[in-house]
């Protein structure tokens, strides 16, 4: 999964755009931006960040400054504890190209202090979007860890795996019928990555995702079948 890859495996797919959301950092994404430069691939930069409640949520921005700004602010309520590479394997920072450039021996496998609540706000503070990820999976999801999306948390959508079909989530949960639900591949190794949505934008911003996500002004989002 380094990004000269990512890339060229993106654009084999089809794919116009990706996010690259790592687990609690973005220290990799402004070299997965470069691979893309001028390849008409756009890269959406984002962390998927974990909660108090270890609930997982995906955060999504339109530059890498924004992205590593939210970084520090995680970094800031991990424990001070380092990576256990034996459990969790290295942890490396590549270039444009994969060459290795340093290890972060942070320990990133790991809830922040940070509350769901606290993490939405934080992340629309910075002009982010902040989607609830993975919400079908038994682990590491809102509907897993608390059973149930928090009254009035303002989050933009709902992410399922490609797994579960929509139509089978909202009759499982009728009560979240009305939120905003996506499809994303959650890719772990490249094989992994596929095209899961449509959207029809009219630039590529977290703005226009919003719009697109409610399916305001003219923008629309079709969730694709899994290959």
């Amino acid at each position: 999964m380094i990004p000269p890859l990512i890339v060229e495996r993106a654009l084999a797919v089809g794919l116009g755009a990706i996010a690259v959301t790592d687990h609690n950092t973005a220290e990799n994404v402004p070299a997965v931006m470069r691979a893309a430069q001028g390849r008409g691939l756009h890269v959406w930069p984002g962390i998927e960040a974990q909660t108090r409640e270890e609930a997982h949520i995906l955060c999504l921005f339109d530059t890498a400054e924004q992205a590593l700004a939210w970084q520090e602010v995680l970094y800031g309520h991990l424990p001070p504890l380092k990576n256990d590479e034996a459990l969790w394997g290295m942890q490396l920072v590549v270039d444009e190209e994969g060459d290795y450039v340093r290890t972060n021996d942070r320990l990133l496998q790991a809830a922040t202090s940070l509350t769901v609540e606290e993490m939405v706000e934080g992340v629309h503070t910075l002009g982010g979007l902040a989607i609830a990820a993975h919400v079908d999976r038994s682990a590491f999801s809102l509907l897993a860890n608390l059973g149930f999306i928090p009254p009035g948390l303002a989050l933009d959508a709902l992410e399922l795996t490609p797994r579960t079909p929509p139509a089978r989530f909202w009759a499982q949960h009728p009560d979240l019928a009305l939120w905003p639900v996506i499809v994303s591949s959650d890719a772990h190794r490249l094989a992994d990555l596929h095209p899961r949505m449509r959207v029809r934008l009219e630039a590529p911003t977290v703005a226009e995702l919003k719009k697109a996500f409610r399916g305001e002004g003219g923008r629309s989002l079709d969730l694709l079948l899994a290959p």
